[in-house]
């Protein structure tokens, strides 16, 4: 895809994305993802935030031998429905499973009761880890359907949003426009957001999904900190 206007949105998003490509992720432009059978990514539907077949794949590399059963348990128990909890409760909870790994308990092909924590993301070696950021990425909730600029995935969990503007727009818009209204329209995406970035090619802060707009830091480069990039 060619971008004309060197300061727009698309150039920037395009160039985020080349420079994701180069620290080893995948990315792929989702604005005409299919779903069901055959699908692009694996969602039945756009309510779905977690893409269940790269999870799957991640977590039986991530736990040689795990049974199917077990594997099935730590999939379910990571996409369920916590719209019953307040966002912030449910982002906890989904951190203490890629913490400290999903407790399930199953039973065995001899009817024994069996428990196993299985292991979702290895914190030791990152690039045991499945890393893949979406573009034009398609969601919707209870209230409408929106469409994220950049998301980026670890083992098919959703952990980084980006929100991309131009350079002439102020940066603040991105999250008094765009990420407020995310977050009321697609809430279940924020049960598994680690780190948010806004950024408008000129300027960037990264912040955490419960900042207010004056705890979001900016992202400062290196050299403008006096040491040597690396």
């Amino acid at each position: 895809m060619t971008y004309t206007d060197p300061d727009g949105e698309g150039t920037l998003e395009f160039n985020t994305m080349e420079l994701f490509k180069s620290l080893g992720w995948a990315v792929a432009d989702c604005y005409h993802e299919t779903f069901g059978v055959g699908a692009t990514l694996g969602r039945d539907n756009t309510a779905q935030v977690v893409l269940e077949t790269r999870l799957r794949e991640a977590i039986a590399k991530q736990n040689p031998g795990l049974s199917t059963p077990a594997l099935d348990l730590a999939v379910t128990e990571l996409a369920k429905d916590r719209s019953i909890l307040s966002p912030v409760r449910a982002n906890q909870e989904v951190y203490q499973l890629l913490k400290d790994g999903v407790k399930v308990t199953f039973r065995t092909a001899d009817e024994e009761e069996a428990i196993e924590v299985v292991k979702i993301i290895d914190w030791e070696t990152p690039e045991n880890n499945d890393f893949f950021l979406a573009s034009q990425f398609w969601i919707s909730g209870d209230y409408g359907k929106k469409r994220v600029d950049l998301l980026g995935f670890v083992n098919g969990i959703p952990m980084l949003f980006i929100e991309l503007k131009a350079s002439h727009k102020a940066l603040e818009n991105a999250y008094k426009h765009n990420l407020s209204d995310y977050k009321s329209t697609v809430p279940q995406l924020f049960w598994y957001n680690a780190t948010v970035i806004l950024s408008n090619g000129s300027k960037s802060k990264i912040g955490s999904v419960t900042a207010g707009w004056e705890h979001f830091a900016e992202w400062k480069k290196i050299n403008d900190e006096g040491e040597e990039g690396v």
